[in-house]
């Protein structure tokens, strides 16, 4: 099979824990690119904290894509145009927060680029760290979230947000999506959006079928494309469910997993 897309999550997998790309990774990308196969990032994180890395890349140059917050966003890095945008109302946004507060975790979502969030706390201080987002602390959630958000998250110690993933599961059941992107940080988008659906759509728009595409991912928000795409690949340092679900189980973040993907997947094939 002669694959014409990559996709891949940032943390965790195409970074390593120092939030870098390794040269040898970086190399196979960029070959990759030269041989003309497209090279989408696919993140929970917001545009904004994408935008580095897609320049590292030079996605602009090669017409590639970034998925955002969790497939909430599509955006042609060539041009900087939408392809896919969506969105939570402010009454979805203010009864979560309203069920944050019965459940007693954190919450925390986005507005005008920064991160909105009535009480300082560690898991909004990461957020903060990985996207490169302003964290502003706020007097009441309701009255700031006046407009509709891309998406809100939920945040406390991953033993008790399992908990209440599974209570929220069941109360939002075909009314949204609500994923883990971290063991600490659930998410919640409009029904029916995640990295795979955004990911069928954006290859249906450029004619590349899903058996062309390889995605590669560590956590649960990426299970969705690693299901979809033709070659599904689960990082090594991968929960062991989600290695299961894969068509292929690759090294770690830390050990060039992306990397040795690519060189025996895509670049053996165009040298063939």
């Amino acid at each position: 099979m002669a694959y014409k897309m990559i996709v891949l999550d940032l943390d965790d997998t195409l970074l390593r824990d120092d939030h870098t790309i390794s040269t040898r990774t970086k190399t196979a990308l960029m070959a990759a690119q030269q041989e003309g196969v497209k090279v989408v990032l696919a993140s929970g994180r917001p545009t904004k904290g994408m935008n580095a890395i897609a320049e590292d890349l030079l996605l602009h140059e090669y017409g590639s894509f970034i998925l955002s917050y969790n497939g909430a966003k599509i955006i042609n890095y060539k041009t900087k145009e939408e392809q896919f945008s969506s969105t939570l109302p402010p009454e979805v946004a203010h009864r979560l927060y309203e069920l944050s507060k019965q459940e007693g975790v954190y919450i925390h979502t986005y507005v005008e680029d920064e991160i909105v969030t009535e009480i300082e706390n560690q898991y909004t201080k990461t957020e903060g760290r990985l996207t490169g987002l302003p964290v502003k602390h706020i007097t009441s959630f309701v009255e700031t979230v006046t407009e509709p958000v891309v998406k809100v998250l939920m945040c406390e110690d991953p033993e008790k947000l399992v908990k209440v993933e599974q209570k929220l599961q069941e109360e939002f059941a075909g009314s949204l999506s609500i994923m883990r992107s971290k063991p600490y940080f659930l998410e919640f988008l409009e029904h029916g959006v995640t990295k795979g659906t955004s990911l069928n759509s954006l290859i249906e728009s450029l004619g590349i079928k899903r058996e062309e595409v390889i995605a590669m991912g560590d956590s649960y928000n990426d299970l969705a494309m690693i299901e979809f795409a033709g070659l599904g690949v689960a990082m090594g340092n991968a929960p062991e469910d989600i290695k299961e679900m894969a068509d292929y189980v690759t090294d770690t973040n830390m050990n060039d997993g992306v990397a040795k993907v690519i060189e025996k997947f895509v670049l053996t094939k165009a040298s063939v």
